[in-house]
């Protein structure tokens, strides 16, 4: 029986298999002229897209990139990293912190919005570059955690004993080594803390970041472990590698979860969002957001209205069953929780 989630995957002739997780980030590609010759596209059809962006540059690694159809300028996976002219025009509602990131940091790098559970921005990177990313304008330079941060997150613990749980974000966490998690691991979880959470992409774009050192240090871990991927799209999981990586998780009985964002163009139909839940269960990932974009400037056209949304999620509601079908949220400055749309 052939798994649906490795049906037309495709071959990568670039990648050097023994290649390690952090020569993909280190060697991702950051020029659209190459991106487009690996994918045989036209670099005349982006000309306003080669104007650089030093601020939010191009960043895809070649493990993601060989999820990509060649030849097509719609494939799904390719739209969400692809600098767009769009990006440049200024559109109302749409600015630099759109869920009140800053508002909420007591100290920098950290965020404390709910009750319960405080985020570190533990890293500030990724190893892809999402267009929609909604701390894309995030002012990682001063708002990342530092060794001195530690140290004052720690006494905010302390001073906030309701909170049991810590939150592992960025950026992406995972492009930090075992070492530097581990550094913050063992300042942070206080007797207190029941459960870690790490928000991460990085998984699915280069599954080999789940390695041996990794597995490693998540079962040193003393409490609960919970990993939030970001995937959007079902193609995301045509990777052998990826399919093996979430089986070691499930190993160590971490608890996979997905969220992902509508977006226009990319995941806007049933059948697309369908797909990806079924490509999520394949995988041993439960669905569990569906995310309505958060209108960080730049983002604007891949925004899907309410009511769309919700037709989407009353088609999944038919098709599937009820533990296939994730919430569709918003996050909402000032709300004690996301928001459920329906």
């Amino acid at each position: 029986m052939i798994n649906r989630a490795d049906a037309g995957r495709v071959a990568h002739p670039i990648l050097p298999a023994a290649s390690t997780w952090k020569q993909q980030i280190r060697n991702a590609v950051q020029s659209l002229p190459v991106l487009l010759q690996q994918l045989g596209l036209n670099a005349d059809q982006y000309p306003e897209a080669l104007i650089a962006n030093p601020e939010f540059a191009l960043r895809v690694p070649q493990s993601f990139i060989a999820r990509m159809q060649p030849g097509n300028p719609q494939d799904p996976l390719l739209l969400q990293i692809l600098p767009r002219a769009a990006e440049r025009i200024e559109v109302a509602n749409f600015g630099l912190d759109p869920v009140a990131d800053l508002q909420h940091s007591p100290h920098p790098g950290v965020i404390h919005k709910y009750q319960s559970r405080a985020l570190l921005i533990a890293a500030a990177t990724c190893a892809v570059n999402c267009r929609y990313c909604f701390r894309r304008s995030y002012p990682y330079r001063a708002g990342s955690i530092t060794q001195t941060g530690l140290q004052q997150a720690r006494t905010y613990l302390i001073s906030r004993p309701e909170i049991n749980e810590l939150i592992l974000s960025g950026g992406d966490p995972l492009v930090l080594d075992e070492s530097k998690l581990a550094r913050i691991t063992d300042a942070l979880l206080l007797p207190q803390i029941k459960r870690l959470r790490l928000h991460t992409r990085t998984p699915i774009v280069i599954p080999n970041r789940i390695d041996a050192g990794f597995l490693r240090w998540l079962a040193a871990l003393p409490v609960k472990t919970v990993m939030v991927l970001h995937s959007n799209h079902a193609h995301e999981w045509r990777d052998q590698d990826l399919q093996v990586a979430m089986r070691e998780l499930q190993r160590l009985g971490v608890v996979l979860l997905n969220q992902a964002v509508l977006l226009a163009g990319v995941n806007d139909s049933a059948a697309a969002q369908i797909a990806l839940s079924e490509a999520l269960f394949d995988a041993g990932v439960a669905p569990y957001y569906l995310n309505q974009l958060d209108r960080v400037a730049g983002s604007a056209h891949f925004e899907v209205s309410d009511a769309r949304a919700v037709q989407i999620l009353a088609a999944m509601q038919a098709a599937l069953p009820g533990f296939l079908v994730p919430k569709l949220v918003r996050d909402v400055p000032g709300e004690a929780s996301k928001q459920v749309l329906k």
